[in-house]
């Protein structure tokens, strides 16, 4: 298995973080202002951002409110599938992101439900397209992703499993466990 230093990442997970990290890597983080909704450690672990805030899943509720600041990028890492209003939540995080700013969504697909506090929602590539563009964003300016496959998806049904000696990271395109999305608001 090909290293790429997520061994605290779920099994599910290690080709997303990839994935993100190369893209954050090309927008020079150490100049960004970065939000993180329900903030985990792999974000302010990997990157030394410009400036950092995080709200916490359910008491700063992304549906029904916007910060007053503005920020260069937006992650939400594994909450939007928890989420009641996940269009109204999409359409706060484009209100906070400055012009020309950077929102990253990362969610499960096919995996068990997970609730904490609630499990609501599931997206393929092109359904967080389409949730991304009712939000505001310009379909040309959403770039989605997937990854995944049989054994993970078996793996994972029971808990959540570390890659491992056999944690094969080939994707199987029609078997995605995750799925996530690049989306920039219009400069």
């Amino acid at each position: 298995m090909e290293s790429v230093g997520f061994e605290t990442a779920d099994w599910l997970r290690v080709v997303m973080y990839k994935s993100c990290f190369e893209f954050i890597k090309g927008l020079n983080p150490v100049l960004l202002d970065v939000l993180e909704i329900s903030a985990g450690p792999q974000w302010r672990r990997e990157f030394a951002f410009g400036s950092y805030a995080e709200t916490g899943f359910p008491g700063f509720d992304i549906c029904s409110e916007a910060l007053p600041s503005r920020y260069d990028l937006i992650i939400a890492d594994q909450v939007f599938e928890h989420l009641p209003r996940p269009t109204h939540a999409a359409r706060n995080v484009f209100e906070m992101l400055k012009p020309g700013g950077y929102f990253i969504v990362a969610t499960p697909f096919l995996v068990k439900v997970h609730n904490v506090p609630i499990d609501c929602n599931r997206w393929t590539e092109t359904g967080l397209s389409f949730l991304l563009q009712d939000a505001g964003f310009d379909p040309e300016r959403i770039q989605t992703h997937s990854w995944g496959n049989r054994a993970c998806l078996i793996a994972n049904l029971k808990r959540w499993r570390k890659p491992g000696f056999f944690g094969s990271l080939r994707n199987e395109p029609d078997f995605p466990v995750a799925v996530w999305a690049f989306a920039q608001k219009a400069a």
